[in-house]
């Protein structure tokens, strides 16, 4: 399928930070979708999900605070001031609402904005995520920024290409991968350590009981990063939600199956 039409643009977070992104397709697209990149990405992320929705489509992505072409002030940062973010290019885009979904460090952002926007959440699509990482996650994440902060992001991409891809996807489809290990490389690693902070404190639990939109859960069957354990503990907490399990793929599912992305995008606007 040819690529969609596509537009960038640049608004402003509530503190004056610069908020890069783009979207694809046309205007009068039928359905509108918003959608948050994983850490250490930008919006290009979504690309091959953009192409794979087709022309009843039009998709939102930003390039979150401290990533990519966006602003990298100082922290601390938090999934809801992410949110508050992501509400101001919905506003700036002229958006009022849409399908809200992000993947990993977005499905947080997305679970964020949904909490504090209702009105503007017409749908939940959470990619690869969880509502908290666990016990041990401050300190879990404190320890994958700071050996970021003293090494470079290039000591953590042996690590993440394995979290990231599933092995078979690493040896058919070398190029996505190096191109994704660009894009983390090109990371500012303060922003990077801040945002390793925002997601060791993340803890959005309290939040899901309080949905009244159709959400749908997608992870890899082989994702380690956010497994499938904690797709089912917010599958459980959600009423109604809906979790499919994707065979033979690991964190990056909208990179290496953006066609079944897209499925679960398009299922989430059949309610």
């Amino acid at each position: 399928m040819s690529a969609p039409a596509k537009t960038e643009a640049v608004a402003r977070g509530a503190d004056g930070t610069s908020l890069r992104y783009v979207v694809w397709g046309a205007p009068g697209a039928r359905y509108r979708v918003a959608l948050v990149h994983s850490l250490a990405m930008q919006a290009e992320f979504w690309e091959a999900t953009a192409r794979a929705l087709g022309p009843d489509w039009q998709v939102l992505a930003l390039d979150c605070r401290g990533h990519g072409a966006s602003g990298k002030p100082a922290g601390p940062y938090t999934v809801e001031l992410f949110a508050e973010d992501l509400a101001a290019v919905l506003d700036h885009a002229g958006w009022e609402r849409a399908l809200i979904g992000g993947a990993s460090m977005g499905g947080c952002v997305a679970l964020a904005f949904a909490a504090a926007h209702a009105d503007r959440t017409q749908g939940l699509a959470l990619i690869d995520t969880t509502a908290w990482y666990g016990e041990t996650a401050a300190e879990d994440w404190e320890g994958r920024g700071q050996k970021a902060a003293a090494q470079g992001m290039a000591a953590l991409t042996d690590f993440q290409k394995t979290r990231w891809f599933s092995e078979r996807f690493r040896a058919e489809v070398p190029l996505a991968v190096e191109a994704a290990v660009s894009v983390f490389l090109a990371n500012d690693t303060a922003a990077y350590l801040e945002t390793c902070r925002m997601l060791g404190r993340c803890d959005m639990r309290a939040a899901l009981p309080g949905f009244d939109v159709p959400v749908q859960i997608v992870v890899g069957e082989e994702d380690y990063a956010t497994p499938v354990a904690m797709a089912e503990a917010m599958q459980a907490a959600i009423p109604g939600a809906r979790l499919e399990v994707l065979p033979g793929v690991r964190h990056f599912t909208p990179l290496e199956v953006p066609e079944r992305i897209a499925d679960c995008l398009r299922g989430v606007t059949r309610g």
